[in-house]
């Protein structure tokens, strides 16, 4: 069954970031806290526009493509030392949250709500339906020489020598074995997020949420089990899941519970960024390397 994005608490793992970013200080005695760009201008109303600390130190989307940009372009030049035409399987189109920070803490746009409830835009799932049928696929075997060739699994394909890993293993190799190795950038986006619901102003915020949807007839705690709740995973939008949406968006406005929980998660990032930047700017630092190759690769094709 095509995927239905329902969770508002995805925006957690999505590896969306909304920013480029600038370069650390050399004095890696002092080190400087990375400051993400954004994209779009600042709007306090529209969570979409909202940059969080530790995106300074996650790929951008334009960081994400170049890479991958670069690994298919290399991928395709090792599939054809072994006679083989590969193409890489199409990139499903964007489903859900925009940025980082999009639906991290909810729902917030009262017009797709109440055509949708808590689900995409139609446009959007149609389209990614349609990829999902289609086939987000290389076109390789699965089995045969030509996957060996690509995954690796054999020594060699065709009495040519398979490098480790496969094409793919020699791509990333070439660019960086550990490009995208944001461990403790993501961790600390993770924790912080976990970690903010505790916050005593997040929990007030919380309170004062939930009593306002118990006013319009609805029991949720705090604001990401209404998004959660089972009743609205099919993917058929109800009246009562539009009928919670709604009532859920409009409690938002009135506690302002959002922003409150944002601007806690700021200061919790910021902490953790502090306390351990030498680490965040190491991993930055790998990820610039691999970008610029990644440039590089790209102008040379």
């Amino acid at each position: 069954m095509p995927t239905i994005l329902t969770r508002t608490s995805l925006g957690i793992v999505i590896a969306v970031a909304a920013a480029s970013v600038t370069g650390c200080s050399a004095d890696e005695k002092s080190p400087a806290i990375a400051a993400p760009k954004p994209t779009v201008p600042h709007d306090a109303a529209d969570p979409a526009t909202w940059v969080l600390p530790i995106e300074g130190y996650l790929p951008s989307d334009h960081e994400r493509n170049q890479i991958s940009q670069a690994r298919k372009i290399l991928t395709s030049d090792c599939m054809k030392r072994f006679g083989f035409s590969w193409q890489p399987a199409p990139d499903l189109p964007r489903l859900g949250p925009k940025t980082l920070v999009d639906w991290r803490y909810g729902i917030h746009d009262m017009a797709l709500a109440k055509e949708r409830g808590y689900k995409p835009s139609a446009a959007e799932q149609e389209a990614y339906d349609r990829a999902v049928e289609i086939g987000a696929v290389d076109g390789t075997s699965g089995t045969g020489p030509d996957s060996k060739a690509l995954e690796g699994g054999a020594k060699q394909v065709g009495g040519k020598p398979v490098p480790q890993g496969g094409c793919l293993g020699e791509a990333d190799q070439k660019i960086s074995s550990d490009a995208q190795n944001t461990t403790v950038a993501q961790r600390i986006s993770n924790e912080a997020f976990t970690e903010s619901q505790q916050s005593p102003e997040v929990v007030t915020a919380f309170k004062a949420w939930s009593s306002c949807m118990k006013a319009s007839g609805f029991n949720y705690e705090r604001p990401l089990e209404a998004s959660d709740d089972r009743r609205f995973g099919s993917r058929d939008v109800t009246p009562l899941e539009i009928k919670t949406a709604t009532a859920d968006i409009s409690c938002r406005y009135k506690t302002n519970v959002a922003k409150i929980w944002y601007d806690n998660e700021v200061a919790i990032q910021n902490q953790k960024i502090e306390s351990q930047p030498e680490q965040l700017i190491k991993e930055r630092k790998s990820l610039d390397r691999a970008v610029r190759k990644a440039a590089d690769i790209i102008a040379g094709s």
